[in-house]
């Protein structure tokens, strides 16, 4: 699908060396588990439904977890009316629209294709953007729609999922055979299913969270470039992370299983060395840094902020 969303050729290179680095580590993973288990079958069935599953369903997953509905142009017309403007600017597909009714500022797209995808904002976000300001966050969600990344993400996250699902197996099953077979061979090959489900969920941890911080910034670009407003995006950013301290818990514990693909993170920590190297977004101050630097180019006034306010 091509749109007039900024192409970035950085994000594709890194989207498919992130593919092919996980798509050779599953290879390994698919084999060892073969060798392990003796059974091509097992391995391949487990494998191939939940990757069905998760590419398939991934949109409507993603919508029950949040608590979100779609929504039509009669019930949310200010939102429609948005993206119906951005779409036509960008000159791309119009996603399906979903509202979660949060207070946690927000927003998220997903699915497994432009014709697929659905852009879900919360309540919360609509209550507290101006509508430049909104403009920016739905721009910035429609580049990860145009730029395929969100495809990508639902895709790369899998065997991190296989991975996880492999190690919590290994935990609590034998995986291999009935009580009889249950000696010490059997022991030995859990605990190695166990080791290198482990491994291979590191490393695609790592892949994906690399990824991950890159296509927000290239999104934050896309969406400042296409509506060339970069200090709204910069003013709906600031709003949308100073917001957690008054959100309710049980929004911020819903919302943080999907940080990945949030506007925002729900919840940020220390901003360390440690913890940006695993974290799903870049910090604040570098977004809105890169933010300014655009906004020097474009002629546009950047909202100031610095990590101390």
């Amino acid at each position: 699908m091509k749109s007039r969303f900024a192409p970035d050729r950085q994000l594709t290179v890194r989207m498919v060396t992130v593919l092919f680095l996980l798509g050779l580590l599953y290879v390994v993973f698919a084999a060892v588990l073969v060798a392990l288990l003796k059974s091509v079958v097992l391995v391949v069935l487990i494998a191939g439904g939940l990757l069905f599953a998760q590419y398939w369903y991934s949109d409507r997953v993603a919508l029950f977890a949040m608590k979100a509905q779609e929504v039509s142009p009669e019930e949310a017309p200010q939102l429609h009316g948005a993206v119906d403007r951005l779409c036509a600017l960008a000159d791309m597909p119009k996603p399906r629209i979903a509202l979660a009714g949060m207070d946690l500022p927000n927003a998220f797209a997903t699915g497994r294709d432009a014709d697929h995808a659905v852009l879900c904002v919360t309540t919360g976000l609509l209550r507290r953007l101006e509508p430049d300001e909104l403009d920016g966050v739905l721009a910035h969600e429609l580049s990860h729609i145009a730029h395929k990344d969100v495809a990508v993400i639902t895709i790369a996250s899998f065997l991190g999922v296989l991975a996880g699902l492999g190690v919590r197996v290994g935990f609590y099953t034998g995986l291999v055979g009935g009580r009889a077979r249950r000696d010490q061979n059997t022991t030995m090959i859990v605990l190695a299913v166990v080791a290198v489900s482990a491994a291979v969920y590191a490393l695609s941890f790592v892949l994906i969270r690399a990824l991950s911080r890159y296509r927000e910034l290239a999104a934050d670009r896309s969406a400042a470039i296409l509506t060339g407003q970069p200090s709204a995006l910069a003013s709906a950013l600031v709003k949308v992370t100073g917001a957690g301290a008054k959100i309710p818990s049980k929004d911020l514990r819903t919302a943080q299983a999907f940080n990945a693909v949030l506007f925002a993170p729900a919840l940020t920590g220390e901003e360390g060395s440690v913890s940006r190297f695993f974290s799903t977004h870049p910090p604040l101050q570098r977004r809105l840094d890169a933010l300014a630097e655009l906004s020097a180019r474009l002629g546009d006034r950047v909202v100031e902020h610095s990590e101390t306010e």
